[in-house]
């Protein structure tokens, strides 16, 4: 089909960055509109996992903490990297464990997305854990972590608020709203 077609194409590209968790490649194209240009795109070497822990009673736990690039305090569902060629549940458990020290008797994939496909080919997917049994968090070096016991409802209404602006937080939280809010109507 035509717009499926891709209008771009790529004279050139150069690794501009590297580490061991992203890269960034600047590409000389020409543009749909047929004209010469600089494309950038940062790959990141893991798969984004996120994990929305809830309670029996409806609660969810969301992890507090400063993130760098933002240069401010940010309240997310528990999220971690998945390397290449691992099993994305087995991560997710992991991470819940390391991040909130729950586990959880029942799993649940509810969304997978792509993150900032403008300018990132980051991949996220992401998981309910219920039935939880609580236990002692791990966190890594890297990590000051802050956990929120709050109502699901109330996380939603954070997202509404902008309290939560976390992409990957707001799509899982809205698209498990939406999947409980039509449970019933189907």
């Amino acid at each position: 089909m035509e717009h499926e077609k891709n209008p771009w194409e790529t004279i050139s590209s150069q690794l501009v960055y590297d580490n061991p968790w992203i890269n960034l490649t600047e590409y000389q194209v020409i543009t749909p509109a047929g004209k010469p240009g600089i494309y950038g795109k940062v790959h990141f070497k893991n798969i984004a996992i996120g994990v929305i822990a809830l309670d029996d009673q409806g609660n969810t736990y969301l992890v507090g903490q400063h993130r760098f690039v933002l240069d401010a305090y940010s309240w997310e569902i528990t999220e971690g990297g998945c390397p290449e060629g691992t099993d994305y549940l087995e991560t997710a458990k992991r991470e819940l464990k390391e991040e909130t020290g729950f586990e959880a008797n029942q799993w649940t994939e509810i969304l997978r997305m792509h993150v900032s496909n403008s300018v990132s080919d980051e991949y996220a997917v992401v998981y309910v854990a219920q039935q939880l049994i609580a236990g002692k968090s791990e966190p890594e070096d890297t990590e000051k972590l802050a956990i929120k016991k709050l109502p699901f409802t109330e996380a939603v209404q954070w997202v509404m608020e902008g309290k939560i602006t976390d992409s990957i937080s707001v799509a899982a939280i809205l698209k498990w709203h939406f999947i409980q809010s039509n449970a019933g109507h189907k």
